[in-house]
């Protein structure tokens, strides 16, 4: 694991000393001056070439600290709120605002405590949290709590959310993912960023609020980066797992918390039961709202029953795959991507995504198990996308949508 700056320390190497020989001789005037021109063109040559090692080391030394993952910083109330204007300017939603902090563009986000929690304790949360560093995973900064909520700052991303790169209302046909590999990116960043949450944060943490709201499409490389990571255990939704033996053994959680429709698992809905298997099955529902375009419930009214029928993507997918061969996937695949995929690459992603939505939490996948399922079809894809370059070797379909 990378250390923090405050403990990263590097110096320069010193200017190189060149060779010097004492002559016995004394040499004529003539050539004293020859000697003399060569040196000074070797002074500059090594002055030259000692500023240049210079400034590279300069570089790569600030290239490396902006890197690393910083300290967390606990600030005051007072600071929060002198940053967005009395939480006044620049409102992303009515908890979200985005400010420049420390003169560091972020996003502060006002969450409910649900545990009491003083600095002591918040102190140890965020240096747990903090020690993560991945380029899918929106950094968290630190915090701030003022009487009952909690102020979460993270690193500014900018981009869209998912939900708005597949779905705009005033644009229906447009989205910023019009192509199957662009698709497939967002798909292996989710993945990837998810198993270094689940098994290299150092705390065995579970994310709890996976949907495609909260993940930004980044601007203008098109990754997926993942919001809102380490808030369920600030704000106290899932139990610090260093508090104690029992639950660091333990995969399974039950605690109060808040979940979204149609990306809660059913032991969820039930018995309020979360665990890091929850975050598989709302990763398997974001899978299929990439690659359908549709958001995950809809609802159709039923003229025979005069009342309104909920249409889950986990169902329609399902039926889809049983007659894919007849052309029902593609007719299911979002059609902005004008039928351009990869068919059997297509159906084993569904497949992956149906595994992890499985009604049984231990029948689903691990997130690594996923994660190199999806890094595997991802490079099938880059390969499909180089051959559909080459006007030779390409294959069409003309199967009915």
């Amino acid at each position: 694991m990378c250390k923090t700056k405050t403990r990263t320390d590097a110096t320069e190497p010193p200017p190189s000393i060149s060779n010097r020989s004492t002559r016995r001789t004394r040499p004529s005037s003539t050539s004293t001056a020859t000697i003399s021109s060569g040196a000074t063109d070797s002074a500059r040559v090594n002055s030259s070439a000692t500023t240049s090692t210079s400034a590279s080391s300069h570089s790569s030394l600030a290239s490396l600290r902006s890197s690393l993952p910083e300290n967390p910083h606990i600030y005051s109330f007072s600071e929060i709120s002198s940053a967005t204007n009395n939480f006044l300017s620049k409102p992303i939603s009515s908890s979200t605002w985005r400010c420049t902090l420390r003169s560091k563009p972020s996003v502060v986000v006002k969450r409910r405590l649900r545990r009491p929690l003083d600095s002591a304790q918040l102190n140890h949360l965020l240096s747990s949290i903090s020690r993560t560093h991945h380029t899918s995973i929106i950094k968290l900064l630190g915090a701030s709590i003022s009487g009952n909520s909690i102020y979460l700052v993270y690193d500014f991303a900018s981009g869209a959310t998912l939900s708005a790169a597949l779905r705009n209302p005033q644009n229906p046909s447009f989205t910023l993912l019009p192509s199957w590999l662009s698709r497939m990116q967002i798909a292996t960043d989710l993945a990837q960023g998810l198993e270094y949450i689940h098994h290299f944060s150092g705390e065995n943490i579970i994310h709890n609020h996976i949907k495609s709201s909260a993940i930004i499409v980044s601007d203008p490389s098109l990754n997926a980066r993942i919001c809102h990571f380490g808030a369920s255990l600030l704000v106290g939704e899932i139990p610090d797992p260093s508090s104690s033996s029992t639950l660091q053994k333990s995969n399974s959680r039950v605690s109060r918390v808040e979940g979204t429709r149609g990306y809660m698992s059913p032991e969820f809905i039930t018995a309020g039961i979360v665990s890091q298997k929850s975050d598989v099955f709302a990763f398997g529902v974001v899978i299929l709202e990439i690659f359908s375009g549709e958001e995950r419930l809809k609802y159709r009214f039923d003229e025979g029953r005069s009342e309104y029928e909920r249409i889950s993507l986990i169902e329609t997918v399902k039926d889809a795959l049983e007659r894919a061969e007849d052309g029902m996937l593609r007719r299911w695949m979002d059609p902005r991507m004008k039928d351009s995929f990869p068919g059997e690459v297509a159906e084993k992603m569904m497949r992956i995504a149906l595994d992890c939505v499985h009604v049984e939490a231990d029948k689903r996948p691990d997130m690594s198990q996923v994660a190199g399922k999806v890094s595997k079809l991802y490079l099938e894809s880059r390969v499909w996308a180089e051959q559909m370059k080459s006007p030779t070797g390409i294959s069409v379909s003309l199967a009915p949508r």
